[in-house]
């Protein structure tokens, strides 16, 4: 029986998805060898890209209810988009995705728990730097005093599943508070200036990762970058455009335009792939709004990732050397699928005396961290980690190198979960490079 909950829903589909997108869609199914959820599942077509699309149409259409089984099938998608390089129509899959993921989640009512979760992070935590700095001030707290240790040794931890055992094994050791609190808003070049630039510093990026943050910006000195750090910078919003919470996604696109329009510089430059895909998309997120719409274009025209101004600049021509070993990249979904950019770090990486290069069969497929992904949807999130960690293993790399968070911590996880720890490494792109720079220049 159809309720009001979905009457609604339905609507909203028939009022908001972008019809003309979803025609564009020719059911080729070129998108279907591309799609992990799709390979991992048995090749079931409803959790393909083409079928998700058709799902999405038939709403729209009125041929089918908006029922658990379609918000399922959304669900399971990583929005990896990996299917948008090798779609023949161009069909922007990922805008099709948060659309339909944010009639759902506004128009039904979810549990209480969930809803209390969802308010907490989205609109409580993530919009509030502060609040991240406490959060991982806590952590910090647990890590160094010892309550780490004992929690691992009791055996408390033995309640939780199997992957979040883990995923506490790898966090990073996280930065002092007073470390977050003391950043800097303005740095110059310590070679002759080339660029002016700004930092997106993030919000992830600026408190876990922050030492992440600060090899950053020591490689755009060293390459001739004077930067700028924008105080009242936010989170991108990428973890609610992603996650039917797309109102608050513009609020705090808008913020960040803002700030970053009185910066004046030449790029706004990234260190994390799914940042940079977000702010990239500002221009389409906002593209109803007149007011902001050309504000929009003109701050994700000057977004560019940390690899591609590196090799813009020259930095690859600097002399730089590390231990001898073998060297794998694992592709970040965003920044290859949607940013386009895949031959810069590998340029890097080859650049570096001492690296022996080996691509990574399937390495633009999806690591299966994915946001929360591999929170929320465990069981698929490990199957596509086992067929990584498979192509890794048949590299014999000694260092796994990334360029998002996100894949950082699931191939430290795959690293953790294979038995690996002793003898293999995960690492942000920019801390390899800075350490083979320091190993090299003192």
């Amino acid at each position: 029986m159809k309720t009001k909950e979905m009457e609604n829903i339905q609507q909203a589909f028939k009022e908001k998805m972008d019809y003309d997108e979803l025609l564009n869609c020719m059911r080729c199914g070129f998108c279907l060898p591309s799609c992990p959820t799709y390979i991992e599942s048995g090749k079931d077509e409803a959790h393909s890209p083409r079928g998700r699309i058709a799902l999405m149409k038939a709403v729209v259409d009125g041929e089918i209810e908006p029922d658990e089984d379609v918000k399922r099938s959304l669900d399971m998608c990583l929005g990896c988009r990996a299917c948008e390089p090798v779609c023949p129509s161009g069909v922007n899959y990922g805008h099709l995705l948060e659309q339909a993921r944010d009639i759902i989640y506004q128009n039904k009512k979810p549990s209480l728990p969930a809803r209390v979760i969802r308010k907490s992070v989205f609109y409580g935590l993530f919009p509030y730097q502060n609040r991240l700095i406490s959060m991982t001030g806590l952590l910090g707290l647990y890590q160094r005093s010892g309550l780490q240790k004992m929690t691992q040794k009791s055996g408390i931890l033995n309640l939780l599943p199997d992957s979040m055992q883990l995923m506490e094994r790898v966090l990073p050791k996280v930065p002092t508070r007073k470390e977050m609190k003391n950043r800097p808003y303005h740095l110059p070049a310590i070679t002759p200036k080339k660029k002016k630039v700004a930092f997106f510093s993030g919000c992830l990026m600026d408190t876990m990762f922050l030492h992440t943050n600060d090899a950053t910006t020591k490689l755009l000195q060293v390459a001739g970058c004077e930067i700028v750090i924008p105080k009242s910078q936010n989170c991108c919003g990428a973890i609610h455009g992603h996650s039917g919470e797309k109102k608050k996604g513009k609020a705090l696109a808008k913020q960040n335009i803002q700030a970053f329009e009185e910066a004046e510089v030449d790029y706004i430059i990234t260190n994390a792939g799914g940042c940079g895909a977000f702010l990239v998309d500002y221009g389409h997120l906002l593209q109803d709004e007149p007011e902001w719409k050309e504000r929009a274009k003109a701050f994700s025209a000057k977004i560019k990732d940390i690899s591609s101004i590196l090799v813009e600049l020259d930095f690859h021509k600097t002399p730089l050397k590390v231990e001898d070993q073998i060297v794998t990249f694992q592709d970040s979904c965003h920044l290859r699928n949607v940013q386009r950019i895949f031959l810069e770090p590998r340029k890097l990486l080859s650049s570096i005396e001492g690296v022996h290069y080996v691509e990574m069969k399937d390495a633009d497929r999806c690591c299966g961290s994915a946001g929360i992904y591999n929170i929320v949807e465990s069981d698929m999130s490990m199957k596509i980690l086992d067929y990584k960690m498979e192509q890794t293993k048949a590299t014999n790399a000694k260092t796994i190198v990334t360029a998002n968070p996100g894949c950082l911590l699931q191939m430290k996880l795959g690293i953790e979960k294979e038995g690996l720890s002793n003898t293999v490494r995960a690492v942000h792109i920019v801390d390899f490079l800075l350490e083979a720079f320091e190993k090299t220049n003192g």
